[in-house]
């Protein structure tokens, strides 16, 4: 199974607020695909493990501009909600984006993915996952 990391939104995602996500690539991504969410899954060094925090089942997948946000009336406020920041501001979300990758632009073509968490967390989570990339 794919790891998706979450390493900007951890908290959104163990307490289950957050059901969509916006990257860079992924328009290959599939509805019904599933995706193991992890805390961060690169830059982890040789023996890294990616901590878990779930699985996902993705139910859409949809390119859109980002500056979709802060255009199109209500639907940035929405957006805000299921990305896990109900209230916060779409344009101050735009430029927080924007700082994290500098590739983008307010025009840039991102993927919007909608998900939704499968199966209650047990409580002795996080525990660690091997390394997909070979690390123990």
């Amino acid at each position: 199974m794919r790891l998706m990391s979450f390493s900007y939104t951890t908290p959104q995602m163990r307490d289950r607020t957050k059901t969509v996500t916006r990257r860079v690539g992924w328009e290959h991504l599939e509805s019904g695909t599933l995706l193991r969410a992890v805390e961060k899954s690169m830059g982890l060094g040789k023996g890294g493990k990616a901590c878990f925090i779930g699985t996902i089942r993705v139910l859409d997948v949809r390119r859109e501009r980002l500056d979709a946000l802060v255009q199109l009336g209500d639907y940035g406020a929405n957006e805000m909600a299921l990305e896990g920041f109900p209230g916060r501001d779409p344009g101050e979300f735009l430029t927080w984006l924007i700082k994290r990758s500098p590739s983008l632009t307010h025009e840039s073509l991102i993927t919007r993915i909608h998900f939704e968490h499968l199966a209650a967390l047990p409580a002795q989570w996080p525990f660690p996952l091997a390394n997909p990339r070979g690390g123990r």
